[in-house]
């Protein structure tokens, strides 16, 4: 029978006027629509309301997406963005036609002068495939892999702050309740591994100030729930309750599953509310975690040489490194995307400091990553995002010294990089002014960006549809473009 059929035929009358008014309304529009229209089983699941993954619109360059946000925003001038000249500027206000009266946080706008701020920190040149990269000293790890690295310079996003910020770049809009990319990826590909979540994140608790971070940022908004993103602790176990209480056998846990799958269907056939299936997916895969869980996180598999690569915190949980590796061992057993969180990036007061602090933390871990995905031949289908939020000002928040300097937020051009998963490797795309203020060669959006990934996991992001509260979502929203020179 055409399922929407059967869903008219079972909605009772007791049950559709228990709806409310609102719903009932919405209700009776959708009828009437699928009357008019003629909706098919077929013709919804292409509207992508449906249980089963999308699968890719043509064949995809990346499997997993491995993406490492620096929570807070980073200097692009203090670690990618090469201003040397700057250096003969330092002290002096930042012209008002660099500036051109874009708009500021709170925290600057009453300063009385802007001062310019050049980094403070040694750059040296790298070769890559073009004619080669500046790249500070505070990332020796990293930059030692310019040749693997894909380099935008030119990104820009809508947001000032980090909230709305960080919700922007994880959901392609700045207001809540949005699906997040790795649910997206989730809903396109479903899993390729019946034991761990699809969607996977981890969170490393920074050296600098830190902001919050809600769990919305890896919710999966209208998507149904099952492709929310599963957080994994930084202590004691990955999950919680993965060991059965004292006295309950693992057979006993699985003959109770089954009681309670048995009442949930009994529940679904009377209220036809897909969410309930979702409840029972996610018990199982509770269930089937249990044992999967512990033997993703014990690294005693894991050789010496591989353990020193990642660096002395490695075998400590929680540590940015333990969770590089961890990265690592999901994409090998099939989790489809895999987030990284490092706090502590927002530098608006002793920056030098803080950033030594942070790149120091992070710097060989994920160029470990990188290393140990290509000699395991995983890079070459794994999309590695690194990015934050948005940029930093050039010119000084609060008072600038020789040794010492802040930054506040600067949404208006700042450097992601990606490497790997058919991205253009060993390139620098997009340039900015002399200030790394505005930019002047190939902007980017977070919607392009959002455009470009999905191609490379084999979406057209345009037809990455869901269809809830009366017309069609996508991550991209209704903008966005493919960059075609950021593919290989």
């Amino acid at each position: 029978m055409d399922p929407i059929r059967e869903r008219q035929l079972a909605l009772t009358r007791r049950r559709f006027f228990g709806l409310g008014a609102a719903s009932v309304g919405a209700g009776l529009g959708a009828m009437a629509l699928g009357s008019l229209g003629g909706l098919s089983a077929r013709a919804h699941a292409a509207r992508g309301n449906t249980a089963l993954p999308i699968g890719p619109h043509f064949a995809p360059k990346a499997k997993r997406v491995i993406y490492l946000h620096m929570e807070g925003a980073p200097s692009q001038i203090d670690l990618w963005d090469y201003k040397p000249e700057l250096r003969q500027r330092f002290n002096q206000d930042l012209p008002d036609s660099i500036r051109k009266g874009q708009r500021l946080t709170t925290m600057t706008s009453g300063q009385a002068r802007f001062p310019v701020a050049p980094s403070m920190f040694k750059f040296s040149r790298y070769e890559n495939r073009q004619n080669g990269v500046w790249l500070s000293e505070l990332i020796p790890h990293t930059a030692s892999l310019a040749r693997e690295i894909c380099f935008v310079h030119s990104m820009h996003t809508e947001a000032i702050n980090h909230e709305p910020g960080i919700t922007f770049f994880q959901t392609g809009t700045q207001q809540p309740g949005r699906p997040s990319f790795g649910s997206w990826m989730s809903y396109g590909l479903g899993s390729a591994n019946a034991n761990l979540p699809t969607f996977v994140v981890m969170i490393t608790q920074g050296l600098g100030n830190m902001q919050a971070l809600s769990a919305r940022f890896w919710g999966s908004g209208f998507l149904p729930s099952e492709h929310q993103g599963c957080k994994l602790r930084s202590s004691g176990d990955p999950v919680l309750y993965l060991k059965d209480p004292p006295g309950v056998e693992r057979a006993d846990r699985r003959r109770m599953l089954d009681l309670v799958a048995q009442l949930n269907e009994r529940e679904f056939d009377s209220t036809l509310d897909p969410e309930i299936r979702t409840r029972i997916a996610q018990h199982e895969m509770a269930f089937r975690m249990q044992m999967s869980a512990p033997e993703l996180t014990d690294f005693s598999d894991e050789s010496a040489e591989t353990l020193a690569l990642y660096g002395p915190e490695v075998s400590k949980p929680g540590t940015f490194a333990a969770n590089c590796l961890l990265a690592r061992r999901l994409a090998e057993r099939g989790v489809r995307f895999i987030q990284l969180y490092m706090r502590g990036w927002d530098a608006h007061g002793n920056l030098p400091s803080e950033m030594r602090a942070q790149c120091g933390a992070v710097d060989q871990p994920q160029a470990a990553l990188l290393k140990d995905l290509k000699r395991r031949g995983l890079l070459d289908d794994t999309l590695v995002l690194w990015a934050g939020e948005f940029g930093r000002t050039v010119y000084s928040q609060g008072e600038l010294t020789n040794t010492n300097y802040g930054r506040d937020h600067h949404p208006r051009c700042f450097t992601v990089w990606m490497a790997g998963g058919g991205v253009n490797p060993g390139v620098s795309y997009g340039r900015t002014d002399d200030y790394s203020y505005n930019i002047v060669e190939n902007p980017v959006s977070v919607h392009d960006l959002h455009a470009t990934l999905l191609h490379l996991l084999g979406f057209d992001h345009e037809r990455l549809t869901y269809f809830a509260q009366g017309r069609d979502f996508r991550l991209t929203d209704v903008e966005g473009r493919v960059v075609r020179e950021l593919l290989a």
